[in-house]
């Protein structure tokens, strides 16, 4: 335990972390052996002591719990019984919501954390205090040898930052040691700033339960761990360590039920509660305690919580609750009950249902527990002096009851007792009833069931029967399935035979359509081989007028050519011969040259154009004797393929662009022959104003084939 407390002091550090972060933090992993307090359940408005669930149990003490709900209490209760043997030490815990809590039995103290101080109490049966949220306690129970009577047993009930029910399932407390090793070993060296193998020894270390076994110290060494420890738990201001004055310590003031006034008290018991009046830490709170004791043949008058529902844990004895609902409660499905109740047992009773609790005569019934409203909460009883009928009008009352106002004035005025009253038998005649109607309910539970099994019996004799004739009707329908699955097949081979003279029937049709449709497309490929060829001698006998077109042309145009030529020479003689008489005879000897040489040129040009026109005549003779023999052929009924014919004529085109290609070549290589170079008109340009002079040459190089270079002319 000491290396425990010594851990946990250094988590000063940490805290600021969980203030932070508490209201979403999740349930750490639950101690060794203890169960997720997420699984206790609602259950009802009685739940007997062996019904509670076991949350932790060990041999140093145990925890258990009960969720307490019913539809007319509008929500649940979670309330813990802890049970720690003598000497046993409850480990640290981070409270999530706000618990309130009395001793039942035992002794031990009280540790927590508040305002940057360790405040601690000392415990004994009786004792009740409220621990707000957040808070972080421990507690130790005495040293005791004795009896089990010394156990320290606290009951505690938990609610929210409003003191409203606690719903949330993931438990009302948290374990120190499991939120701080929460983080990972890295954040906890930085935050700690130790070694590293100091944070590994205590990540290692092995992991206590919830209840361990306390060590024996001296009252000085206990404080001293109790101040080591708190200095690590709370927030301190700045680095100081908080200080505590072991001379002068406050003292928390605790309420206790066995030693302070009672409410009311008298021959057949007593009673009391705790609220903010009496207990100032229940002052905003909505969280009360209350404590009954019923002698032997005693009541709890009649009475109803107007604000308040109860949750009541029986201490001592046995007794008899008895709890009823309206008129129109009992309309809305709300049943009046009666139960019995021992040491241990726990029961609720909802606000604004009229209750009475009975103790038997040979027992008394001594009850705690705890009540959701911690003010302006004021019980209303039926009969005795603090009757509530008293304060109505006895008419009115009357009227109420459908009696006459003497009877109800002598009903009112017969009880001189008040709260507690004597009931002598009345839990053993409530007990009675109770097994008559459980008796009664068993007997017509019986017959239920009685009931059910000849239903049962019946319904099972009906089934046979409704099975027997299903089967019988299935048998007849497989007969008949049977049958028209026969009947099916004959039809199917009877089907399957026409199908088949149908199928050869069409398979006859199609050859003959077949057959039909192949003379069809021979003739149309014989028609297109005509077609083609009728094509084919168009398309020869097209090209052929072209070609003598396009020949005809040539020459019209050589002709104008040469006429344009002639006009031109005469034209430039008779400008050359006025020339002439004004230039000097250089000139002339100049210009006999230069006509001398175009004269030759000249002759050179029509001797070309002369063997020109013999190849032309005998290409024109060649073409027309294939003519005449592709006619001969054609009249002697020679036929030859498609495929061959368009040979023929590919070879023929492909001969005329070789004779073309050929033409085309020889003009080239006549125009290279006499080429005419810009230094050679130069002279001319820059001698006569020779415009016409310079067309008329440009038509003779044109006419020749020679290409000019490129230059224009100003007339300069």
């Amino acid at each position: 335990m000491l290396g425990v407390l010594l851990f946990l002091c250094c988590v000063n550090i940490i805290l600021p972390i969980f203030s932070v972060v508490s209201a979403t933090v999740v349930r750490a992993e639950s101690w060794e052996g203890e169960e997720e307090i997420g699984d206790v359940w609602a259950s009802g408005i009685l739940v007997k002591r062996e019904e509670r669930t076991s949350l932790f149990s060990s041999e140093y003490g145990e925890i258990s719990a009960v969720r307490m709900g019913h539809e007319d209490i509008g929500a649940t209760y979670l309330v813990h019984f802890f049970t720690l043997e003598p000497n046993s030490l409850f480990l640290p815990v981070f409270l999530h919501d706000h618990m309130v809590f009395y001793v039942q039995t035992g002794g031990g103290k009280l540790s927590w954390a508040e305002e940057n101080d360790l405040k601690d109490i000392d415990l004994k049966p009786g004792d009740a205090f409220r621990l707000q949220a957040g808070t972080v306690f421990f507690i130790q129970s005495n040293l005791e040898t004795e009896p089990e009577r010394h156990k320290l047993r606290i009951h505690a009930i938990f609610a929210d930052s409003n003191d409203e029910p606690l719903e949330s399932k993931t438990g009302p407390y948290s374990s120190i040691r499991d939120m701080v090793l929460g983080f990972d070993k890295k954040v906890l060296q930085a935050a700690f700033k130790v070694s590293e193998e100091l944070m590994e020894e205590l990540l290692n270390g092995a992991k206590l339960p919830a209840i361990v076994h306390g060590v024996p110290k001296t009252k000085k060494k206990t404080l001293e761990m109790e101040v080591q420890f708190i200095s690590g738990l709370v927030r301190s201001r700045g680095n100081n360590i908080i200080q505590i004055n072991k001379k002068k310590r406050e003292k928390t003031k605790l309420f206790n039920f066995l030693e302070e006034k009672k409410d009311f008290e008298n021959d057949n018991g007593w009673s009391t509660t705790v609220t903010g009046k009496k207990f100032s830490v229940l002052k905003d709170s909505n969280i009360g305690l209350f404590m009954v004791n019923l002698t032997r043949g005693s009541m709890m008058g009649p009475h109803w919580n107007p604000m308040a529902n109860e949750i009541g844990i029986v201490w001592q004895g046995r007794g008899i609750v008895r709890i009823v609902c309206s008129s129109t409660a009992i309309e809305t499905g709300c049943e009046s009950v009666r139960f019995k109740v021992e040491e241990g047992d726990v029961f609720a009773v909802p606000r604004l249902h009229p209750m009475a609790q009975m103790a038997f005569e040979n027992d008394t019934f001594v009850f705690a527990g705890f009540s959701t409203s911690a003010k302006r909460n004021h019980p209303q009883f039926f009969a005795g002096r603090a009757s509530v009928l008293k304060t109505l009008d006895n008419e009115v009352v009357s009227m109420s009851f459908n009696v006459p106002k003497a009877t109800m004035d002598q009903l009112l005025a017969l009880q001189k007792g008040a709260v507690i009253l004597g009931c002598t038998s009345c839990a053993e005649e409530e007990l009675r009833v109770m097994e008559e109607e459980m008796e009664k309910a068993r007997e017509e539970a019986r017959q239920r069931e009685e009931e059910e099994a000849r239903k049962r019996e019946e319904e099972k004799a009906r089934r046979e029967e409704e099975e027997r004739k299903r089967q019988e009707e299935e048998v007849r329908k497989r007969e008949e399935e049977e049958a028209k699955r026969e009947e099916e097949e004959r039809k199917r081979h009877e089907e399957e035979a026409e199908r088949q003279r149908e199928e050869e029937e069409r398979k006859k049709k199609e050859e003959e359509a077949e057959r039909k449709r192949e003379g069809e497309e021979e003739e149309e490929r014989r028609q297109s081989k005509e077609e083609a060829r009728r094509k084919e001698d168009e398309e020869a006998k097209r090209e052929e007028q072209e070609r003598k077109r396009r020949e005809e042309e040539a020459e019209e145009r050589r002709r104008r050519e040469e006429e344009a030529q002639r006009k031109e020479e005469e034209e430039a003689e008779r400008e050359e011969a006025e020339r002439k008489r004004q230039e000097e005879p250089r000139e002339r000897e100049e210009e006999e040259r230069r006509k001398g040489e175009e004269e030759e040129a000249r002759a050179t040009e029509e001797e070309e154009a002369k063997r020109e026109e013999e190849e032309a005549t005998e290409e024109e003779e060649r073409r027309r004797k294939e003519e005449e023999a592709e006619g001969r052929e054609e009249e002697a009924g020679w036929e030859e393929e498609p495929e061959e014919r368009r040979e023929m004529e590919r070879a023929r085109k492909e001969a005329e662009k070789r004779e073309e290609e050929k033409a085309r070549q020889e003009e080239e290589a006549r125009a290279r022959k006499h080429p005419k170079s810009e230094e050679e008109w130069a002279e001319p340009k820059r001698k006569y104003d020779g415009r016409r002079w310079w067309k008329q040459k440009v038509a003779e190089e044109e006419v020749k084939g020679n290409k000019l270079l490129s230059f224009s002319w100003n007339g300069k």
